[in-house]
């Protein structure tokens, strides 16, 4: 046996990009199958990256966090961990001459950002920088004064959004800013030179550091080193934090000049930003359908990522790309609250505003061998496909998973490291507790967005939102979707759309406008 050849699994990954006037979707495919999905509608954009000049409207003692007006429908949270200490020494800024004088070209501000998204920051608190501060063994000191002595009622500070106002709950900030290119993370206020874990290689780690410490002696500010800075010359190093550097000057000086309310720096449009989070070498293919998006994708590529020209392509089909993968009907499925395993059994999941439960089920698996081996064969199957509508759904915060009771020790061992493993390959940070005194799988996800669920249905209005239905905005989109096939199927004069009341009044009015367009397409 010590001969026997070794089996190596390649696992193969694909970027769909589909593109239309009203809304932006991209999928992740892993060998085929839909891991991720990201959606982002143009009249209902996210915020996590932006910064902004904000004005401190309640401080909360006795939370020991403040509420700020940032120009949003509702006042943002603040809490006192995110907080500069010096910010008391910051004087409120009178409202100047309203310039853009100061701002970097769209096309600057945009070009120099790609990295994984496992990396990527908006901050030091909540977002995914803190998976790269806590690789780095970076830790911030617990705050010495209260929130009262750090903030005060009228306070104009600058803040970044790190979390997406979720449900009724407002946006989520950071004092802390970070803004990331190729190769970096600038952090404004942390003076600190952090390498990535995932460069292994100590001579590698020591010189990326030594580059970057030379440059900071006469540079603001801090980095944390990319897992793509692996090999990286100083001179694109060094341009990298000239950019770095130039774009933060930028925003300080509109600071400066902005009232409170003003959208100071606005994080990237969809596309650029699986540019810049999930492009990576072992990328096989990028495929998008629309042309004038794929022209701006190479051309951003042929001047930072060259390497991966070869794999982005434009899909000129006339059957939809997301069709042709499959990935409409997964969508759909993930949208349902049971999900059928190959198996026979299935998993039941319920999100709820404190937690989402998932119940496995043997269903109609009856097994071959004996009833332990039955329930064992479930789990496995489950502790996979768990770890996969987890991404496909984006479900975040608390997570109860009810596995089948097994009695062997060993068994159950087998199916918590199953679960781990498959949990490897999610970029946004878990954490599993390990099984409860009640026999259930406890386990955290970091929330930064909604969830796939939140973003298409709302409650529904019949049962008092025991359930939940596609949103007027969601039929609309899809209304269109299949407005398109049809007319790439059928030479047909007229098209007769039949829908219920508040569709057709939204397709009537705010989106009167994307129905002339369709039309005249």
């Amino acid at each position: 046996m010590g001969n026997a050849a070794k089996i190596v699994y390649l696992m193969t990954t694909e970027i769909l990009i589909n593109v239309t006037p009203h809304e932006t979707r991209v999928a992740v495919l892993e060998n085929g199958s839909l891991q991720d999905v990201f959606i982002e509608r143009t009249r209902k954009r996210g915020l996590v990256g932006n910064i902004y000049q904000g004005r401190v409207s309640r401080v909360l003692p006795g939370m020991q966090a403040a509420f700020v007006d940032i120009g949003l429908e509702r006042a943002a949270f603040l809490h006192v961990s995110d907080v500069l200490v010096a910010a008391k020494n910051t004087a409120v800024q009178p409202a100047a001459s309203h310039s853009a004088e100061h701002t970097l070209p769209v096309e600057l501000l945009s070009a120099n950002l790609a990295d994984e998204v496992d990396e990527v920051s908006a901050s030091a608190q909540d977002t995914k920088l803190t998976d790269v501060l806590q690789d780095t063994k970076l830790r911030r000191d617990p705050p010495v004064e209260a929130i009262g002595a750090l903030l005060r009622e009228g306070q104009e500070i600058l803040v970044q959004v790190v979390k997406d106002p979720l449900g009724a709950k407002g946006a989520r900030l950071t004092m802390q800013i970070s803004i990331p290119s190729r190769y970096l993370v600038f952090m404004a206020n942390l003076r600190h030179v952090g390498v990535s874990q995932k460069i292994e290689d100590v001579e590698e780690r020591k010189r990326l550091k030594a580059i970057v410490d030379n440059f900071m002696a006469s540079a603001p500010g801090g980095y944390i080193l990319r897992t793509v800075a692996d090999g990286v010359s100083a001179e694109d190093l060094h341009a990298d934090m000239e950019f770095l550097q130039k774009l933060w000057r930028s925003i300080e000086e509109r600071a400066r000049v902005e009232p409170a309310g003003t959208l100071i720096h606005e994080d990237l449009p969809l596309v650029m930003r699986t540019m810049r989070d999930l492009v990576r070498e072992q990328i096989e293919k990028i495929r998008i359908d629309s042309r004038e998006t794929y022209q701006r994708v190479l051309k951003f590529a042929g001047k930072f990522m060259v390497e991966m020209m070869p794999s982005i392509e434009h899909y000129p089909g006339e059957r939809p790309i997301f069709d042709l993968y499959g990935v409409e009907d997964e969508i759909q499925k993930a949208l349902e609250r049971k999900v059928q395993l190959k198996s026979g059994g299935h998993l039941i999941i319920d999100q709820t505003e404190a937690m989402t439960t998932i119940d496995v089920n043997t269903g109609a698996f009856v097994g071959h061998r004996n009833l332990e081996d039955t329930i064992f064969t479930t789990n496995l199957e489950a502790a996979q496909s768990i770890a996969r509508q987890l991404r496909l759904r984006n479900l975040g915060g608390i997570i109860i998973i009810d596995f089948i009771d097994m009695q062997d020790e060993q068994h159950k061992r087998q199916v918590l490291r199953a679960l781990e493993k498959s949990l490897e390959r999610d970029h946004t940070k878990t954490h599993i507790s390990g099984v409860s005194a009640l026999g259930l799988v406890e386990m955290t996800r970091k929330r930064t967005r909604e969830s796939l669920g939140h973003l298409l249905c709302e409650p529904c209005p019949v049962c008092k939102g025991r359930s939940s239905v596609k949103t007027a905005e969601t039929v609309c989109y899809e209304i269109f979707r299949e407005i398109l096939r049809a007319a790439r199927q059928f030479e047909a004069q007229k098209y007769l759309v039949l829908a219920s009341a508040e569709v057709v009044d939204l397709l009537l009015d705010e989106e009167s406008t994307s129905v002339a367009d369709l039309e005249e397409f």
